[in-house]
């Protein structure tokens, strides 16, 4: 009797002991059984909003769960990405936000409400937008060492355009100058309507913008483009080298967009949405899609992803400092 007591004793502790490990990994099986909210740190109708709704639309289909895009614009993406940094971590919130949320902000800034490498889980780059380095069609310089020669005969007397101190042209800008050895003026605009016209009129010397940006004025015969910023070359433009090509691989500004959890999100929900996404991007009406609209579709994984956030945290900071970027 004593033997059956314990017996039954011990089934029931290890029932409750284990009851609510069983009730959690139950719950992780079944995810999703609800919305999902997709948070994008930008207005409606920018690159970013653009992947978030044509990869919100495929990725639900496969979870069968719909996935819904919460705009949280303000604060260079600090508002949406801190709200999903302090969301629960059940695998309902996530986030799909550019570069500047997971690696300059916190590259640049002292102060943040979130830590990306604390408080995020990065599921994965899902597409990167190449930048390119353009000059007016009437500009002397028909070549990045024709441009390079002409600012090094004239210190800060070429003039560049940005969307103001730690934009991703700010520091395209910077990182370029530092590989060529040479000085830029830097011009800040309001957005890329207002630095594209400035660049066709020559009010400024050098724009670098996004390829979907200027690539119609390429076309049309009042831009020249001079070398791709990015990584690799541009579907829209195939012809124009990257800078690294042409011996500047330090002036490399890659431009991506990244899907994140909060931390501590469930590994099964986390690999889940890596299997999805990884299946959604070798979707080729969305492959045709996103470069229709100036990007490159990837599918890079969690772990080169976090290493790519350390790397590139580490490397702008380098650049603030010597160039002595500093934001609140």
């Amino acid at each position: 009797m004593m033997n059956k007591r314990h017996f039954l004793q011990t089934l029931a502790l290890a029932a409750t002991l284990l009851g609510p490990a069983m009730t959690t990994a139950q719950a992780q099986e079944a995810w999703p059984t609800k919305p999902i909210r997709l948070v994008v740190p930008f207005p409606p109708g920018g690159g970013t909003d653009l992947v978030a709704r044509a990869l919100g639309q495929k990725l639900g289909e496969r979870l069968k769960q719909p996935v819904v895009i919460d705009n949280r614009p303000g604060a260079s993406t600090i508002i949406g990405t801190d709200a999903v940094a302090k969301a629960a971590p059940d695998g309902y919130t996530l986030l799909l936000s550019g570069s500047t949320s997971f690696t300059v902000n916190p590259a640049l800034r002292a102060k943040l409400p979130y830590e990306p490498m604390r408080d995020l889980a990065p599921i994965a780059i899902v597409a990167r937008t190449p930048l390119v380095l353009v000059v007016a069609q009437n500009a002397p310089w028909k070549t990045v060492d024709q441009l390079v020669a002409a600012a090094k005969a004239k210190p800060q007397g070429i003039r560049y355009a940005t969307f103001g101190t730690g934009s991703g042209p700010h520091l395209a800008g910077e990182l370029f100058a530092l590989a060529a050895g040479i000085k830029l003026q830097d011009i800040p605009y309001k957005g890329s309507a207002q630095s594209t016209l400035a660049a066709i009129s020559g009010e400024i010397d050098i724009d670098i913008d996004t390829v979907a940006t200027v690539a119609p004025h390429i076309q049309a015969g009042k831009l020249r483009a001079l070398g791709i910023v990015g990584a690799s070359r541009s579907s829209l433009l195939p012809d124009v080298k990257t800078l690294a090509e042409q011996k500047l691989p330090d002036a490399t500004f890659d431009a991506w967009y990244g899907f994140a959890a909060p931390a501590k999100t469930p590994a099964p929900v986390v690999e889940r949405l890596a299997r999805e996404l990884t299946a959604v991007m070798a979707d080729p009406a969305l492959q045709a899609q996103l470069k229709a609209q100036g990007m490159e579709p990837a599918a890079i994984g969690a772990a080169a992803f976090r290493s790519q956030m350390e790397s590139e945290i580490a490397r702008y900071r380098a650049l603030a400092h010597r160039a002595g970027i500093a934001m609140e």
